[in-house]
């Protein structure tokens, strides 16, 4: 029986190579990614790839120096299995929910590659900035083996940034999860002076940590008895120096409520307002998020 202990779970920890201008991000999701797949019962392969895409929008989404940022990772498709995927980062709170054909997957081999769940498909990844206002979207085909291949070309295409990205997702005997990512980036070098990477015919240094990064295994991101910082030294213990950043706690975190839902509902005209009411005057919501109804009267809605 898997009796691992869960002791370093549902945080991130960020840190820098100063000597090989790389910074990278570690984390590790419990509990928190347990309560949000509880919300619907999905099968395995659709638990599996929402625990990716979580592991992912952690990885990115804490990177996130503006404290009231969101980080949206969406991959959808007309033709796939899988019609749209879902996931955000805001401070520290994360949620994400999946929309599939049950009968098509049904049909499907048992575990489906990236390409059988969304055929020709697309992922977006979103930064949206609350002190400035600003946003910055970038689009890649899911054309890749995983979800973390995708976000790489992400950040090649849109950013011009060297990066990697490793996910590693673990069901335990127990029937809870355990999941883990590494990021590591190169930092672009034009901001000290020196030539933008684009211009670089090759980038020693980053192919340096690169290697490094790549010898992580999918089981050591997932194993709960395992330090964040053990990983991390377990990579770079021969480097002269790694800077340990600040860690950020991780949690699930739905922004639904009545009062939000009813200020939504109040943008409607009120005859619309009506149309969706049942015969107690009641409007039904669901969020697909965190599967909770919320029957909103239609009397309690401020237009």
């Amino acid at each position: 029986m898997d009796d691992i202990t869960m002791t370093d779970t549902d945080r991130a920890l960020g840190f820098t190579i100063p000597a090989r201008h790389a910074r990278g991000r570690v984390v590790r999701l419990g509990a928190t990614l347990d309560t949000i797949l509880a919300a619907h019962a999905y099968p395995p392969p659709i638990e599996a790839l929402l625990a990716e895409a979580l592991t992912l929008a952690a990885l990115l989404g804490s990177t996130l120096k503006d404290a009231g940022g969101q980080l949206t990772l969406q991959a959808q498709t007309e033709s796939g299995v899988v019609k749209l995927l879902v996931c955000d980062y805001k401070a520290g709170e994360l949620r994400g929910y999946v929309q599939y054909d049950a009968e098509r997957l049904a049909a499907g081999p048992e575990d489906p590659s990236l390409f059988a769940l969304f055929g020709t498909g697309y992922l977006a990844i979103t930064f949206d900035q609350a002190a400035t206002k600003e946003r910055y979207q970038g689009i890649v085909p899911l054309d890749g083996a995983t979800l973390a291949d995708a976000a790489e070309s992400y950040f090649i295409q849109s950013e011009q940034i060297p990066s990697l990205v490793r996910l590693g997702i673990k069901r335990r005997a127990d029937g809870r999860h355990v999941a883990g990512g590494l990021f590591l980036q190169h930092l672009p070098e034009g901001e000290d002076g020196r030539e933008r990477l684009h211009v670089r015919l090759d980038h020693p240094e980053w192919e340096h940590v690169a290697i490094l990064g790549g010898t992580m295994g999918a089981d050591e991101l997932a194993d709960p008895a395992l330090p964040l910082e053990t990983l991390v030294w377990r990579l770079f213990n021969e480097e002269e120096e790694v800077r340990l950043l600040s860690q950020v706690p991780l949690a699930r975190g739905c922004r639904c409520s009545p009062d939000y839902i009813a200020g939504v509902l109040g943008q409607f005209p009120p005859e619309e307002q009506a149309d969706m009411a049942d015969e107690n005057g009641l409007i039904h919501v669901d969020c697909q998020f965190c599967s909770t109804k919320f029957p909103v009267p239609v009397s309690a809605i401020v237009s």
